[in-house]
């Protein structure tokens, strides 16, 4: 066990310091705004507010896999939601999302704007709403929305657990790093024996579940998501990797993937989308500055 100050929990914890850590600057034990800003409203049915984070991912891939199905009635704004510099904090975005969490949408499709926050919601709110992506057999349904909240069960040990220690935490912790690499093993190789026998989780059929589980497991498995891939040995995971490759052909999950995005390849990104030929006509005020 590597060396680390002990460190004994007062009796009530008080918040006095930040953090640390690479968000050090966002995080905070309250919630609600803590400026005006209200948000933008583009002429489309959904609007958006995101980042191409997995979660932020999971939306925008769906809305493109609905338009690619010929769903015109999915046509969505993208707004870039720029959580390092606190815009989830803002008057407008609190409105939608009291949790102040990307994505948040808003459905103006019909007399009365519906919000829809959480990522899982709102996956079910467009597959109810086009009759997509989620099975209408109750059996499969019943698949298909277990491995979509597993999903939601199990990235934070992913995400806020494993991600966060390996990578983003200030100083290294031998303890937290092994607890939730072995956890994140643990759940690749739930998804490596479900996909063993079924073409996706649901079955073999495409669903909602793939759409949220891939942008997290499926990009760990392929490097897409930290640098833990060679520490985790995520190449052994045969299943999941045929999986994650398959998924990641789809036209519709590479255009998700660049909406909101603004780092990487200039060739990836998209930083707002409001129109369908965005992908085709990228202009600089539509990629990332700097």
């Amino acid at each position: 066990m590597s060396d680390t100050p002990e460190y004994t929990p007062p009796k009530v914890w008080t918040w006095n310091k930040e953090s640390g850590g690479r968000f050090a600057n966002i995080n905070r034990p309250i919630s609600g705004a803590t400026h005006e800003k209200d948000l933008p409203v583009g002429r489309h049915p959904f609007q958006l507010y995101s980042l191409a984070t997995p979660n932020g991912v999971k939306v925008t891939v769906m809305l493109e896999e609905l338009l690619a199905l010929g769903h015109s009635g999915a046509e969505y704004d993208a707004w870039l939601i720029r959580i390092n510099e606190g815009d989830q904090f803002g008057s407008g975005f609190v409105a939608i999302n009291p949790n102040s969490k990307i994505p948040s949408l808003m459905d103006r499709s019909g007399e009365t704007p519906i919000r829809v926050f959480e990522s899982g919601a709102i996956l079910v709110h467009l597959a109810e709403k086009f009759g997509a992506f989620l099975p209408t057999d109750p059996g499969k349904r019943a698949e298909c929305l277990s491995w979509l909240f597993w999903q939601m069960g199990s990235a934070p040990y992913l995400g806020g657990g494993f991600g966060h220690f390996y990578a983003y935490a200030p100083i290294k912790i031998e303890y937290a790093i092994d607890r939730f690499a072995m956890e994140v093993k643990r759940q690749m190789d739930v998804l490596d024996k479900r996909l063993a026998d079924n073409a996706y989780l649901a079955g073999d059929e495409y669903t909602i579940a793939d759409i949220a589980v891939w942008p997290w497991y499926g990009g760990l498995a392929k490097g897409l998501l930290y640098e833990g891939g060679e520490f985790l040995q995520v190449q052994d995971y045969k299943n999941v990797q045929r999986w994650a490759d398959v998924i990641a052909e789809r036209p519709a999950v590479q255009r998700g993937r660049m909406v909101n995005r603004g780092w990487g390849e200039p060739s990836s990104q998209l930083i707002e989308r409001h129109e369908a030929s965005d992908f085709d006509t990228k202009t600089t005020d539509k990629l990332a500055q700097g």
